[in-house]
């Protein structure tokens, strides 16, 4: 209620973040059970009308597109949450491939979808922001020789990446038990890599 007694109503800019939310995550939902998903079963599970799905998303590539960066965008806010404490680069990896692997199972199959849609490079160039930072760290342990120096940096990034989605694979396959997949990642990367 307002200061005069009066009903306050939300600013459509805040209804209209509401829906944009409602509809991400029923999409996010959606995209993780199936290989095929309607808009029309996009606004039903969000509990939205059509006409303001597509006054949000005017296609479903938008909305998939939408739907991978807030994916990298979370993945990105929960490795802020990794705190460098000073432990050397390995350790710190370590929680990072953690931190990544939680937010990648909350969007489960979002990466298969979007290479229906789009081009590895154009998922790649989408992860860029997340694997600067994990290049920087592959460069610290470097410095720190906590990791070999006769491999490219850049290879080191990109075995890392390709490991994560490979075990993101296996498990939505039923060959790896999700639990054990970060702790494989890491064994994998420092088996390689360790000086």
């Amino acid at each position: 209620m307002g200061a005069d007694g009066s009903t306050v109503r939300p600013s459509r800019r805040a209804d209209a973040q509401r829906n944009i939310d409602r509809i991400l995550d029923a999409a996010t939902t959606l995209f993780a059970k199936s290989a095929t998903v309607s808009m029309s079963e996009v606004a039903r599970e969000a509990g939205v009308g059509r006409v303001t799905l597509y006054g949000h998303f005017a296609s479903r590539e938008e909305l998939l597109t939408a739907v991978v960066d807030r994916s990298l965008s979370d993945a990105t806010a929960a490795m802020d949450e990794v705190v460098d404490d000073g432990r050397p680069a390995d350790e710190i990896l370590r929680s990072l491939v953690g931190a990544s692997w939680s937010t990648l199972d909350r969007y489960r199959r979002i990466r298969v979808h979007a290479l229906a849609m789009h081009s590895n490079e154009w998922l790649r160039d989408r992860h860029d922001p997340v694997l600067e930072r994990v290049e920087a760290l592959f460069v610290r342990g470097r410095e720190e020789g906590t990791f070999r120096t006769d491999v490219p940096v850049t290879w080191m990034v990109t075995t890392l990446y390709t490991l994560i989605h490979a075990a993101d694979d296996e498990a939505d396959n039923g060959r790896l038990d999700r639990a054990d997949a970060p702790a494989l990642v890491m064994q994998t990367v420092l088996g390689a890599f360790a000086p």
